[in-house]
């Protein structure tokens, strides 16, 4: 099918592309930008007068639920989601039930995203059997299953001699891990270190329970030479420490949830279980951090950390309910209040920027992974996959659970009022998601 984009702004950060031009697509990949053939005959056009046309979001942290936790999401329902926020390409981290630490589980899983023919779904293959932290998987076979990487989740590895064999063997085989920095011991809390935990009488989580994991994994990565990505980092200490570790040269990469970027612990309020989320929500400080770290490259990538969760686990006492939170239809508007994007306010890192954290800089932490995919990911290149979100930038919103497509409803955003919203999402050309 032939498609004509007419009359956007079109946008691409990775090469700072952007002109108000039109974009001619055919069998799912973009054929020209700009230069459109006269002889160009189109079987629809879609009228973008007045929005942006950019480059398919890139999620590095959602949580389909699926296998094993449908009671909180459906893969049909946060795939909707996905699409409807702009998003053409997602991570999944292995902590489903079971476990994806067998290729048959990992093939089971993409082959039910690709028959919905909506988001691209990469999923994380699990660093240790069972996220038990003993035995190390198979992660060869991952691979050819189509795993782009491994994880703990949110499983700390207790065993430093095991994430020191991981990160050898990865590194060998030219395999990135993926970890959230966090001490076992030091992170069982249920919010930050601080006067405002000690006033609510909740336990603690240190900013050391961070920057101790990021000493551990720094020290190991200089001695392995292996390709670290860092999920979610939430302090102001570890975004300098992220920062020396690439000046030094090391391997790193690294993320920063749309609630950490945006919250801080007070946004906990009088016991608000929509604000338990992991990791947990830091001082002013530290969201000042993770801004300008996000700003200034230090920080690669912005995701949504969509991890919805049901009514019954989050209508409990803060402490006993279920760490999470919706994220997937917000991460766009969100990102946006942060650049300060034209026609909300002057100033900030700006409308490319905001848009590189969620397109082309996270693209480029996936790297050799996304395969034949990687050359267009994130980008809009002629001869590219046509993975595109149009957007309407002077559209405002209030977020409301009523409105959001995915099946858990709680977000610490609930009530905030933002400004963008998608109006189309094509996937390989095809029309995934149309306002």
């Amino acid at each position: 099918m032939k498609v004509l984009i007419h009359g956007g702004r079109v946008i691409d950060p990775a090469s700072g592309f952007d002109e108000k031009c039109d974009i001619a697509l055919a069998a799912g990949r973009i054929i020209a930008i700009k230069n459109i053939a006269k002889d160009f005959s189109p079987n629809r056009t879609i009228d973008a007068t007045g929005c942006l046309v950019v480059p398919g979001l890139v999620d590095l942290a959602v949580r389909l639920r699926e296998p094993g936790h449908e009671h909180e999401g459906m893969l049909e329902s946060e795939m909707a989601a996905a699409v409807a926020g702009g998003i053409t390409s997602l991570v999944c981290p292995p902590d489903t039930d079971p476990v994806l630490d067998e290729p048959g589980l990992v093939e089971m899983l993409k082959f039910r995203a690709e028959k919905l023919h909506q988001a691209r779904v990469f999923p994380l293959g699990a660093l240790t059997r069972n996220l038990q932290g003993d035995t190390l998987t198979e992660m060869g076979e991952l691979t050819e299953a189509g795993c782009v990487g491994f994880s703990q989740a949110e499983v700390p590895l207790a065993n430093t001699q095991v994430l020191q064999r991981a990160l050898q063997y990865a590194s060998t085989f030219g395999y990135s891990v993926w970890l959230r920095p966090q001490e076992l011991h030091l992170g069982k809390g249920v919010a930050a270190s601080g006067p405002l935990a000690t006033r609510l009488g909740l336990s603690g989580v240190p900013v050391a329970a961070e920057t101790i994991a990021l000493h551990t994994i720094f020290e190991l990565m200089r001695t392995t030479g292996a390709r670290v990505h860092l999920c979610r980092i939430s302090s102001a200490a570890g975004v300098d420490l992220v920062r020396r570790a690439k000046q030094e040269g090391l391997k790193v990469s690294c993320d920063v949830s749309i609630n950490s970027l945006h919250l801080t612990d007070t946004d906990i309020g009088y016991f608000d279980s929509r604000a338990r989320l992991n990791p947990p929500l830091r001082q002013q400080r530290d969201r000042d951090a993770l801004q300008a770290g996000l700003a200034d490259g230090t920080i690669d990538a912005l995701v949504s950390d969509h991890t919805p969760v049901d009514e019954d686990a989050k209508t409990l006492p803060f402490a006993e309910s279920e760490p999470g939170a919706t994220g997937l239809e917000l991460l766009l508007g969100l990102a946006l209040k942060w650049g300060e994007a034209p026609g909300v306010s002057d100033g900030g890192p700006g409308l490319l920027r905001a848009l590189a954290v969620l397109t082309s800089a996270p693209a480029a932490v996936l790297g050799d992974a996304l395969g034949t995919l990687q050359a267009s990911t994130g980008r809009l290149v002629e001869g590219g996959m046509a993975d595109i979100c149009i957007i309407d930038p002077a559209v405002e919103w209030t977020v409301a659970a009523d409105t959001l497509r995915s099946q858990g409803k709680h977000t610490p955003f609930t009530g905030y009022p933002l400004r963008g919203r998608v109006r189309y999402t094509l996937v390989g050309g095809h029309q995934a998601f149309e306002a």
